[in-house]
């Protein structure tokens, strides 16, 4: 495996460290009175200003037109994507991280059922790799709800006692089922949003000028339905600075950086390859929380997480097979054609 193929599993590892981030962030506006409406509209509002000059800079000399049928694209995209922040963010607010990233492990399954449909990953049943990806995916869902349903006993306690955002994160208890309906509509639809966004990429391949048009749009979108339905103007305030900064991390780490990183990921190595990166979340977000915010590691967490990385890397050695394959044929279908060449000198 040369040193290129491994920028896309760095990538995505770092878009969960990222992912888990926004969850925080966005957990921590909404807290502090901000509605999930201004909250998407200010994120995607910021990356949109970022993204504009660095994607049209970019693809400068090589940037491909614009048709009336991209723009539409990128306006569904957009479309879907801002459904899938609404959705994501009011299960935030009724929820929490933890369960949230829990939840994620929900996109991997919808996701490999989506890709069949369109015909992203092919139905060969017999094959070591299909049956290594489907295995793998259940694998990972299954660890996912271990973590979510198992608790058991006590194995790791944080000595620290400071709890750093107890003052700014208030969860009510019982709303946590409205939360979890909300976060599985989620994740179907993020996994529509993963597939739709690879099927623009096949047409239109320059993934930092779809990002921004899906920032943009969805800016766009946030704001009218905002201006509808949220008729407290105190929703708008970056203040106190705790929404100021959860606001930046969100513009810039949440939508521009994540979102670009994941759309390279995805066009270069497909939707699966892309959710299958979820389950790890769950491990992140159960880190972080144990480190700073004194929370308790869990059996449940351990072995969850165990099972979660076994599914892993199932579906990415079906994934890793599947390229060998791919390359094999690709190399024989090269030498091929020059057989014939050889056997005609030799006659003549």
């Amino acid at each position: 495996m040369g040193i290129e193929s491994v920028f896309p599993y760095v990538g995505m590892v770092i878009v969960q460290f990222a992912q888990v981030g926004l969850m925080i962030a966005s957990k921590v506006a909404m807290s502090n009175g901000m509605t999930t409406f201004t909250f998407a509209f200010y994120s995607n509002a910021l990356a949109s200003l970022i993204l504009l000059p660095i994607s049209f800079c970019l693809y400068r000399s090589a940037r491909p037109p614009l048709f009336y049928t991209f723009l539409c694209g990128f306006f569904l995209l957009g479309l879907i994507g801002f459904l899938v922040q609404i959705f994501g963010y009011t299960g935030l607010m009724y929820a929490s991280a933890s369960l949230s990233s829990a939840m994620m492990n929900l996109i991997p399954g919808f996701t490999f059922i989506l890709a069949i449909i369109f015909r992203m990953e092919k139905l060969a049943c017999r094959t070591s790799s299909f049956q290594a990806k489907s295995i793998g995916t259940v694998v990972s869902m299954v660890g996912a709800f271990i973590v979510t349903l198992y608790k058991g006993p006590q194995i790791l306690t944080s000595q620290s006692s400071s709890r750093l955002l107890d003052n700014y994160i208030q969860t009510p208890q019982s709303s946590w089922i409205i939360g979890g309906l909300f976060l599985a509509v989620d994740c179907a639809v993020t996994s529509g949003y993963t597939i739709v966004q690879a099927l623009i990429l096949k047409k239109y391949p320059a993934e930092l000028i779809i990002v921004f048009f899906y920032c943009f749009f969805a800016a766009i979108l946030s704001t009218m339905v905002s201006l509808i339905v949220d008729r407290d103007l105190s929703a708008w305030r970056l203040q106190p600075n705790i929404r100021l900064i959860a606001v930046l991390y969100s513009g810039i780490f949440g939508s521009a950086f994540q979102v670009s990183v994941t759309a390279w990921c995805l066009h270069r190595r497909g939707p699966l390859f892309v959710a299958m990166f979820h389950p790890l979340s769950i491990v992140i977000s159960a880190a972080l929380e144990i480190i700073f915010l004194g929370d308790i590691l869990y059996l449940g967490s351990l072995v969850g997480s165990i099972v979660i990385v076994i599914g892993f890397y199932s579906v990415m050695w079906g994934k890793t097979k599947e390229v060998e394959v791919v390359d094999d044929n690709v190399t024989r279908s090269v030498k091929v054609p020059l057989l014939p060449a050889k056997d005609e000198e030799i006659n003549a």
